[in-house]
Order: structure tokens, then C-alpha cells, then sequence
């Protein structure tokens, strides 16, 4: 099994979080219709040879003993405890840990369950500025932990200490496990109020043996997602790192080519080195901007068939690029990567990226709480998904490994071999 170094949204939310679970348009505060359309798309019968109300009377007969079951067995284990349990009983955290358990019984790695102020947390992240101490995160799956990604600049966490990597396996002055409180909830004890503290511990290292324990006052870090700069071996040469995809990114995007165009740069690197993804409209907005008319990505439901798609107009960036990716690269960054990489519009330098093609969107419940629920797959413009694979460079190059434990930051353009490795591929 391939390690995950690094999770979909679903997720980029900087910790401000950037949650790596690629997050639908159809989240249901963003676009109405299209959560009317989702509402559709969730009540689909599969009728098979039976008609609509046969099949539509088995599955609510199946529904409602699973319901009783549950109700039933959950009703006999509550008696007992409030009959001889010993402690307090929280109503409100019960509710919260049934419904996480529910999730985590679906076997959906990328699901979730926000309580009400999880999910305006949520909805306050998607608009790139919140309190918390500067870090993009995502689920490693194989640890059960919260992986850096990346340390957004000029943040609490950089001034820490905090590195791309560290796994955050413990949350608050009792160390408790993210493992046993599970991802969302681990995120919550993260985040609060701007001038209070955030304490958790990392591991980092040669098989993750190095602890490593911090305490980072809460701040208000507003996101910048792109940064770009001239490349300082060629003035030809801009580089533009991306790390993440939020409202804010097409914009930010489109400014930093002007800003390189006027520099002098006439050839593009883009780093997509540790960026977790993000939203579905941003990454379709950038890649507007880049790519020729034609698809930009393609959503299948779980039986393989096209269900939306979404298209570049006639407008595109003309200019020789290369794209850089690491095995941190995920979600929409790895839709990005095979984007560009199926219209031929720039050659894929690194190591393969993470592997993550499905789709989570995010439905409000009636008291403000809300349900994150992998519900479809999406495919590159013309090849074939990557889930469970990642996106294989054109040129396979690692990181030296002088390197691998430098913040990624604080590498200098004259130390990068990967972004030496792009630059090569424009010959000259």
C-alpha cells in the first residue's frame, strides 16, 4: 500500500483549513438550483425490472428497519447510562458523536458531519480569511491523523515552526488522539477565537518517531493562495505557486501572469507542490483561463455515466508551461494537473501525485447542521480518472534529499532541483 504523505473536500481549508475534499458546486448556501438538482439526483430509483413504486416501497421499507433498529438499540444502550452512569451526560456532544459514528460506519473516507458551528466555520472558510494559525491540512487516511500540507507565509505557524508534513496526531493539554476523536472534530480543537492559544502535538521524521509539541496563538490569517515570483537562474522564467483553490485563487491567478508578463517572463512554472485542492468553481475558473475551448472536467455518478460536465471558452494562456507536483498534490490541484496535461498545454514535472477523484458535497440539514457525502467522481477533460493512482509526471524527478526536511518556503530557486527540472523542459 502506497503511503499517503499527504487527504477532498472535501476539503483546502486553511486552519484555516483547506480541506482537500473538493467541494462541489452544489454546495447548497452557494447555488440553490443546483442543490434543487442534487435533491433530484439523491432520490434516483434504480428500477431495474420493477416499477417505480415497487422499488420505491422496498428501499422505505428497508430504510425504516434500519431506522427501528437503530432506534431501538440506541434507545436500550441510553436507558442504561442514564440509569447508572456515574457522570455527566451531554446531549448535544451524544448527538454529535452518533452522527460521526454513522459516518465512520459508512466507510466514506471523505465524509462528514458538522455540528452548526462547524459548518459556519465551514462556510466562513470558503471565503478565504478566518481566525486560526495558518496552516492547510489535509486527512491522512493511513494515520488517522491531520497532515500539513503546507504553512501559509507570514502565519502563526511559521513562526512556530510548523512544517509540510508534520502529522498532527494529538489536540489540546490532555494530548487527545485525532484518531479517536476523529478529523472534523480534531479541526474544531484547532481553531477559536483570534489571541487564544491552539495546543497540539506533530509527529515528523524518519518513520514519524520525532514529537514535537506547540502552542501558537490564533490570529487572523487571510489566505493568499497564489504567490509567484521571476525565477532567479532565467528572467525569462515566472513561477507561480498555487496552494490551494479557494473564491479568491482565478483572481489572484490571472494577477500574478499580468505581474510576470510585465516582468518579462514569457514561459510559466506552475507549483502545485503541496496544495490540498479546494472548490469546484475555482478550479473551473483557472482553467478557463488556461485552457483551449473544450471540456475541463467531467462528473460521473457511481455507475460510470456523465451526469454535468463543464467547458473553457475559445480563450486561453499562451505561454510555454510546466507544471510541478509532488505525492501532496491532491483533489482539484491533481484535476488541474490532468487538465493541462490532456490538452498538451504544459509538461508535468515531480513525483506522482496523491490519488483522489471523487466529489463531496455538502447539504444543510433543517437545524443549520450539515452532512459532507462523496457522491461522484470526477474525470479530467479526456483520460481516465485517477483516484486511488494520482497523475504520473511526464518527468519523474524527487526532491533532493538535502532537501525533503527544509520547509518548503525556504528552498531557494538555485536548491530546487524540481524546479530546475521544469526549467529544463524549455529547452534553451
Amino acid at each position: 500500500m502506497r503511503k499517503r504523505i499527504s487527504i477532498g473536500a472535501a476539503i483546502v481549508i486553511a486552519l484555516l483549513c483547506s480541506l482537500a475534499t473538493f467541494q462541489a458546486t452544489f454546495l447548497y448556501l452557494q447555488n440553490r438550483f443546483e442543490h434543487r438538482y442534487l435533491s433530484s439526483a439523491l432520490e434516483e430509483v434504480r428500477l431495474g425490472g420493477k416499477t417505480e413504486s415497487q422499488s420505491t416501497a422496498q428501499e422505505e421499507t428497508g430504510e425504516r428497519d434500519f431506522l427501528d433498529r437503530v432506534t431501538a438499540k440506541l434507545a436500550e444502550v441510553d436507558g442504561l447510562f442514564r440509569r447508572y452512569y456515574i457522570g455527566e451526560i451531554d446531549d448535544d456532544l451524544l448527538i454529535d458523536c452518533v452522527l460521526d459514528g454513522y459516518i465512520a460506519g459508512t466507510g466514506d473516507d471523505y465524509g462528514a458531519y458538522y455540528n452548526t458551528a462547524e459548518f459556519e466555520d465551514f462556510m466562513n472558510d470558503l471565503e478565504g480569511e478566518v481566525a486560526g494559525i495558518g496552516v492547510n491540512v489535509i486527512y491522512n487516511t493511513d494515520y488517522k491523523c491531520i497532515e500539513v500540507l503546507n504553512v501559509i507565509p507570514d502565519s502563526p505557524a511559521l513562526e512556530a515552526g510548523v512544517e509540510p508534513g508534520d502529522l498532527i496526531w494529538t489536540v489540546g493539554d490532555e494530548k487527545d488522539l485525532v484518531s479517536d476523536l476523529g478529523y472534523y472534530p480534531a479541526i474544531a480543537r484547532l481553531r477559536g477565537e483570534i489571541g487564544t492559544w491552539a495546543i497540539f502535538s506533530v509527529l515528523r521524521g524518519d518513520g514519524y518517531r520525532e514529537e514535537v509539541d506547540f502552542r501558537i496563538q490564533r490570529a487572523r490569517v487571510t489566505e493568499i493562495t497564489v504567490m509567484s515570483h521571476v525565477y532567479a537562474l532565467d528572467g525569462s522564467i515566472g513561477v507561480i505557486r498555487v496552494t490551494g483553490f479557494d473564491a479568491g485563487t482565478p483572481g489572484q491567478f490571472t494577477g500574478a501572469v499580468e505581474d510576470l508578463k510585465a516582468a518579462g517572463c514569457d514561459k510559466l512554472i506552475i507549483d502545485l507542490r503541496y496544495n490540498p485542492g479546494g472548490e469546484l468553481n475555482s478550479i473551473v475558473s483557472v482553467l478557463d483561463y488556461i485552457l483551449p475551448e473544450g471540456p475541463i472536467v467531467r462528473i460521473m455518478d457511481a455507475d460510470g455515466n456523465q451526469v454535468n460536465a463543464y467547458y473553457s471558452d475559445a480563450s486561453e494562456l499562451d505561454m510555454p508551461m510546466a507544471v510541478v507536483v509532488n505525492s501532496s498534490t491532491a483533489s482539484a490541484a491533481e484535476l488541474f494537473t490532468s487538465a493541462v496535461k490532456d490538452y498538451q498545454k504544459a509538461t508535468i514535472v515531480g513525483t506522482v501525485t496523491y490519488g483522489k477523484g471523487c466529489m463531496q458535497t455538502t447539504i444543510p440539514l433543517s437545524d443549520n447542521s450539515a452532512v459532507s457525502i462523496t457522491y461522484r467522481m470526477y474525470n479530467p477533460p479526456f483520460s481516465d480518472n485517477y483516484h486511488g493512482i494520482g497523475v504520473i509526471p511526464d518527468v519523474e524527478v524527487e526532491l533532493d534529499e538535502a532537501l525533503e526536511d527544509k520547509n518548503i518556503y525556504k528552498i531557494t530557486d538555485e536548491e530546487d532541483n524540481q524546479l530546475a527540472a521544469a526549467a529544463k523542459t524549455f529547452g534553451g
